[in-house]
């Protein structure tokens, strides 16, 4: 096929607030490097940590012009010197911290997986990120055993819904919880949690009530703020409390005589840094989940596709919190 020489790209031009520093571009088309590929996009899911990119407000800042997208799938257009393993019109899934938000996107060759069949090109790239985050969170964090009681906070979005169907995949009991019943019973529809918690009135006594008095094994939280204290009130002996991220916008404490008292352990979970620390952990966290992809253990949900020039909707069902798993734009 032709590549053009420009393309049309989502550029960060300036870091503000409500996403006013972002408009749609034509740029110049990347060329592949030594070890790189060319792919056009067919997908990209949008992240909250692209959200919060725009704004200077995650850890990785990058320089300014940037193209935000973390997770993409699409075909393979073009290779650089020295790739072996891809050819020119294969259906690839990769990530990278920059660049999915564009026609075209240059990625490492190493980060390319081929698209399992079971999943459509906005499935694909709805995957990567948000279930490595609850692989390595359930599995290398929390060693999730069958049977324990999975408390999921924020059910409804990419990460927790992916948390809700990984959780009952390894044979977890699943308690959903979300500020939504709409989004709850919605959750209950695609993934059948044993339980589900609104939490806006309060799930400290219910989580008990569902486990027998026990409190919940394992609390999956990407929420923070008050969520997390209440869920300090929640958590079983000997239990673990997965720290994902802050959506509330609050940062929460907590007083260290609770875990000393209560047995519980408190894991901070970052799932690419956890494969850049442990590389050879890492690969094995991202064969192990795009085999379940491959065998249809496990399935994203993708709330809805919109276009490039609608990038700011997609952005905004996230922000908003309208959406129940994933937002993905179509290059």
């Amino acid at each position: 096929m032709t590549i053009p020489t420009e393309m049309r790209a989502l550029v960060v031009e300036d870091l503000a607030p409500d996403f006013a520093g972002c408009a749609v571009r034509e740029v110049p088309t990347p060329t592949p490097g030594p070890g790189e590929a060319l792919v056009r996009a067919r997908a990209a899911s949008v992240n909250f940590p692209d959200l919060l990119m725009t704004r200077g407000e995650y850890q990785f800042k990058p320089p300014l012009p940037f193209t935000p997208g973390l997770d993409l799938a699409g075909e393979v257009v073009a290779l650089g010197e020295g790739v072996t393993g891809l050819k020119v019109g294969d259906a690839v899934v990769g990530g990278a911290r920059l660049g999915g938000f564009a026609e075209y996107a240059v990625l490492s060759a190493d980060a390319l997986k081929p698209k399992p069949a079971r999943l459509s090109f906005a499935e694909a790239a709805a995957y990567g990120a948000a279930y490595l985050t609850a692989y390595v969170a359930l599995v290398r964090r929390a060693r999730v055993e069958p049977g324990e009681w999975v408390l999921v906070h924020g059910a409804a979005g990419g990460v927790g819904l992916a948390a809700v169907d990984l959780a009952k995949a390894l044979g977890a009991r699943v308690i959903a919880a979300s500020a939504s019943d709409d989004k709850l019973a919605q959750v209950q529809a695609l993934y059948a949690p044993d339980a589900v918690v609104n939490v806006t009135r309060g799930f400290r006594e219910r989580v008990k009530e569902i486990t027998g008095g026990r409190g919940a094994d394992v609390i999956y939280d990407p929420v923070g703020g008050d969520v997390f204290d209440e869920s300090v009130r929640c958590i079983a002996f000997d239990g673990r409390l997965l720290i994902i991220g802050f959506t509330s916008g609050r940062i929460p404490t907590v007083s260290v005589n609770m875990p000393l008292i209560k047995g519980f352990s408190v894991m901070g979970v970052r799932a690419g840094e956890y494969g850049r620390q442990f590389p050879d952990k890492g690969r094995e966290n991202g064969e192990a989940i795009w085999r379940m992809a491959d065998e249809g253990t496990i399935r994203p949900h993708v709330h809805a596709e919109l276009p490039l020039e609608r990038w700011r909707e997609a952005f905004d069902l996230l922000a908003d919190r309208k959406v129940v798993g994933k937002a993905v734009i179509v290059p």
